[in-house]
């Protein structure tokens, strides 16, 4: 056990920057096997053939307590306030495999009381009381992959599940946690804006306490990428935003992420810490990692294809590869993230979260807020309306110079 605190010993060398305090932590947790994989999916997600094989839940579980044990040195002492169990389709894992896993994240780390634990989860591998197991093993907030509620879309996004099992999954969610999310897509091949309205329509009868919308984007090397469909037009996909903002307020739906529109208390915890430029420690193929350290800011990916990372994961070598973030980076890498939230940011969570000066952002936000894009108000930058709809275009002027 010597050698992973030697290993550690280099991230508290003298660094480019200069932490106060340590950030929040999370953990994420990825499951990478689907049953098939979507046509426009980029995720690290791989479709499990069984061939007469069980899925190797045992065998991945192990792999991941040792993958977490190895990385417990660089993460030590540290409380974490959320656990994200995703994927690929972490619902494939049977709630028993679930229960195991969480116990022994439990037995490894300090959980924050009252830590939120997500598990994504698919209508396609939706079998009645499943949730409520999943439930009972800890998980206390359900992420349902819906994407939408007409069996022609789906087929057209090349999903595993119909409609009725669209219905029946968020209705049994809505049964068994007090807290779970819809994922909704727009502008899918051949839909239009009644289309969309009625899939809102069905999202919001089960009056969902967090629904999180995605707009279809052809992605690098994706079957969508190299046999792209007809998607709608950019200005019909504008509409479509429209009529979501406009619907969600009405019921009560507050957009406080460029995707994420949630009724109060029940924000996604995990995922704001993304935006607030927290840490997180990701185990499992192809995870990432964010972890920070009193002089430096270390990025780590696993590797990627289940099988190697089953092999190295059980040997303590489950990093293909980490790198010190630039200090010329971090106004960029923050701002990609802190600006995706509705309210903004304060600019002492800059210099509290990247050990820099708040005047590194000054020249970037004198321009956007020049161009109607940004607002600031003494402390606080917050997107304007005009800013949300072209954040790219923001985000691009915090990049370092070449």
């Amino acid at each position: 056990m010597a050698e992973p605190a030697v290993h550690t010993l280099r991230f508290v060398r003298p660094g480019q920057i200069t932490l106060a305090a340590l950030p929040p932590l999370a953990l994420y947790v990825h499951l990478p096997w689907c049953l098939k994989k979507c046509p426009y999916c980029d995720f690290n997600s791989h479709e499990f053939r069984q061939g007469g094989q069980a899925l190797p839940e045992a065998a991945y579980i192990d792999a991941l307590v040792q993958d977490l044990e190895s990385s417990l040195p660089s993460i030590w002492g540290r409380r974490v306030l959320s656990v994200f169990i995703g994927g690929g389709t972490p619902s494939l894992f049977s709630p028993g495999a679930i229960d195991r896993l969480i116990a022994d994240i439990r037995a490894r780390l300090p959980l924050e009381p009252g830590c939120e634990i997500t598990l994504e989860a698919n209508p396609g591998t939706f079998e009645r009381e499943r949730f409520r197991a999943y439930r009972r093993a800890g998980v206390t907030r359900l992420s349902i992959g819906v994407q939408s509620f007409d069996d022609g879309n789906l087929a057209a996004i090349g999903r595993v599940h119909d409609a009725a099992q669209a219905r029946a999954a968020v209705a049994e969610a809505a049964e068994a946690f007090e807290t779970f999310n819809i994922d909704l897509m727009y502008a899918l091949p051949g839909q239009d804006l009644a289309g969309l309205s009625r899939d809102l329509e069905t999202a919001l009868s089960f009056a969902p306490p967090h629904l999180s919308i995605y707009h279809l984007t052809l992605e690098p090397n994706t079957v969508f990428a190299s046999r792209p469909p007809v998607l709608p037009d950019d200005d019909t996909a504008s509409d479509m935003l429209d009529l979501i903002v406009e619907r969600t307020d009405a019921t009560g739906l507050q957009r406080y992420e460029v995707s994420a529109f949630a009724r109060p208390g029940h924000r996604s915890v995990h995922n704001r810490n993304y935006w607030e430029f927290g840490d997180y420690l990701g185990i499992g193929a192809g995870a990432h990692s964010k972890l920070s350290f009193p002089q430096r800011i270390l990025r780590q990916v696993r590797w990627r294809e289940p099988a190697a990372y089953l092999e190295r994961a059980v040997r303590g070598d489950a990093v293909s590869n980490q790198h010190e973030v630039a200090a010329s980076d971090l106004p960029f890498e923050f701002v990609l993230n802190a600006l995706r939230l509705r309210e903004g940011f304060e600019l002492p969570l800059f210099q509290e979260r990247t050990g820099l000066s708040m005047t590194a952002l000054d020249d970037a936000i004198a321009t956007a807020v020049s161009r109607g894009w940004l607002q600031r108000d003494g402390a606080r930058v917050v997107p304007t309306a005009r800013g949300f709809d072209f954040l790219s275009d923001v985000q691009q002027l915090f990049l370092a110079s070449p």
